[in-house]
């Protein structure tokens, strides 16, 4: 059986339960280098940005299960694309099919549906970190961001070109066969 990530609504128990009744969760596990995102449509997606993760449920399901996970995640209509994924997970690496989102957004979440996946990552068992990135989705549309280091200013080392400080300009070399 496949494993599969979920970081949205694929979150709650009863949901996946509904929707594939032989899946089972296996563990928390983490996306590297990804966050989350809100997609134009309104639902989650997680985008690649190297110094994040994406915290979410890893679930066994069934083969036979998967064509009505993937009619729930729109794979045929274009919303999702599926992905086989290296995880962090419990006990180690692991590779999961991901569903991503196939528009990065920007976008805002559809009444009610991050207050769902909130309450779901809780019941999961989701690290503070990782809930605190759902809720902050909310107020802004896009998950707050390590501030990335800034260069320090260039400043120049000569005031003027004809600074007899610059270096020789290079020898006008001809070529003649």
């Amino acid at each position: 059986m496949p494993l599969c990530f979920a970081y949205g609504s694929n979150l709650d128990r009863a949901a996946m339960a509904a929707r594939c009744p032989g899946a089972r969760p296996v563990g928390l596990a983490r996306l590297e280098r990804h966050r989350l995102a809100i997609m134009r449509e309104g639902y989650l997606t997680a985008v690649h940005d190297p110094r994040r993760a994406v915290h979410g449920l890893l679930w066994d399901v069934p083969f036979a299960d998967l064509p009505a996970l993937d009619r729930y995640e729109e794979v045929a209509g274009g919303l999702y694309v599926k992905r086989l994924l290296s995880l962090a997970g419990e006990g180690g690496a692991k590779r999961a099919l991901v569903y991503l989102g196939s528009n990065a957004g920007p976008g805002r979440p559809r009444p009610g549906y991050l207050d769902a996946v909130l309450s779901a990552a809780r019941e999961a068992g989701l690290p503070a970190g990782a809930l605190a990135d759902i809720a902050a989705l909310g107020t802004g549309g896009a998950a707050p961001q390590a501030e990335a280091p800034r260069p320090p200013p260039v400043r120049p080392t000569r005031r003027s070109p004809l600074d007899p400080a610059r270096s020789p300009s290079p020898p006008n070399w001809r070529w003649t066969p």
